[in-house]
């Protein structure tokens, strides 16, 4: 997919524009010859490397996998109400909310554009259903000042062509791909990765090393010594007897020794960082233990500085799915779980400070909610939990 300059201007003295805005590829084709032949030429060709699957899909699938709701208004007057039909399924295929909002993450993370056909709005104007493009199938040009979208080959309408980019960059229509910019990087983690493979696969190197330390021994000595040797290792498994002076020395890869193992973990964190703060240390790449709280930390952190950015871009596509003044947001507190005796303790402070009623914690923990239970809780002295204090009196 090439990059290209947003227009100047909209006059028909534009002409056509498809400059490049910046040479990636041509650090694209010298990074081949350098790397093994390694092609990041396609969105999935990068996903070979570990660290750049898992960072993506552990983001691709928190933010899908978060509950969504639908609201109107703000602060006070905030109203939670029912999701409508079109948006659990945004693109009508059957696959669900969850699937759809994968896809877009992940074309998100992973060319830094999501694309996709409006099929259907609403008579108010709101999207209904949005069909999603692969974005390698994707290119574009400036024709007479407009941008002129084609999937492979074909033109799509402008007026019926979705585009949301992440990480704009001044007078360029399209997002970074955080792919083609580090592909140095992941270049050499995936180099790394063949080149340990083809040491223990290949035998770039021999295996072991059969010395005579008293005789020299000619060409067809040699072959001889190596063929007997050969045959009793893989026939009968018997032992083997050459007479004297025969030394048998394996050849072995220490790993403190392997200096491509230490790459390997190098580059696959960095790799892993590419996604964000936080995430080569959830991966495990970091380095130290992990303490408690530590944990609860890194869960906060990886929520405000590596994911939260994902889910407001998400809830900002989908509320275009919603008339306004609705709009979506997705349940962070999904992403923060607790154990049972915080849940509890969170509870117990929500109500005794009244900013929550029985009913709303019953609700949270998937409880029916009682008659009583709407108005703001006041324990009385020995009633039981689950009796009305007001029926006492």
């Amino acid at each position: 997919m090439s990059v290209w300059r947003a227009p100047q201007g909209r006059g028909r003295g534009d002409g056509e524009r498809s400059l490049p805005a910046m040479p990636l590829d041509q650090v694209l084709s010298r990074m081949k010859s350098s790397y093994s032949e390694i092609d990041l030429s396609s969105a999935e060709s990068s996903l070979q490397s570990v660290a750049v699957y898992a960072a993506t899909d552990l983001i691709a699938s928190l933010v899908s996998e978060l509950p969504l709701d639908v609201f109107r208004g703000r602060g006070g007057e905030r109203r939670q109400i029912n999701t409508p039909s079109w948006l659990e399924d945004p693109d009508g295929s059957g696959q669900g909310l969850p699937d759809w909002c994968y896809r877009a993450v992940m074309s998100w993370l992973l060319r830094g554009n999501l694309f996709g056909e409006e099929l259907q709005r609403s008579s108010s104007g709101f999207l209904q259903q949005v069909e999603l493009f692969h974005p390698d199938r994707v290119s574009g040009a400036m024709d007479e000042g407009e941008i002129r979208w084609m999937v492979n080959g074909t033109t799509i309408p402008t007026s019926k062509f979705l585009h949301r980019r992440v990480n704009p960059v001044p007078g360029v229509v399209l997002g970074l791909s955080p792919i083609r910019l580090l592909a140095s990087t992941i270049g050499l983690s995936l180099t790394a990765t063949r080149f340990g493979l083809q040491w223990f696969q290949d035998g770039a190197h021999p295996n072991a090393l059969l010395i005579n330390e008293e005789v020299a021994l000619d060409d067809d000595q040699v072959k001889k010594a190596k063929a007997r040797f050969l045959a009793a290792l893989r026939g009968t498994r018997e032992p083997v007897v050459l007479g004297k002076g025969w030394q048998y020395k394996p050849l072995q890869l220490a790993p403190e020794e392997s200096q491509f193992l230490e790459t390997q973990k190098y580059s696959q964190a960095e790799c892993a960082r590419i996604f964000g703060p936080g995430i080569a240390e959830i991966l495990g790449y970091g380095s130290g233990s992990m303490t408690y709280s530590n944990i609860v930390d890194r869960d906060i952190s990886l929520l405000k500085y590596a994911v939260g950015k994902w889910i407001r871009r998400t809830e900002r596509v989908l509320s275009e799915f919603l008339p306004r003044p609705q709009y979506a947001r997705f349940n962070r507190d999904a992403l923060l779980e607790t154990n049972t005796m915080q849940r509890y303790m969170a509870h117990a402070s929500a109500l005794t400070n009244h900013w929550q009623t029985i009913n709303q914690v019953r609700d949270t923990e998937d409880m029916t909610p009682v008659p009583w239970g709407d108005k703001p809780y006041v324990p009385a002295a020995g009633a039981p939990a689950d009796q009305d204090p007001e029926q006492e009196e």
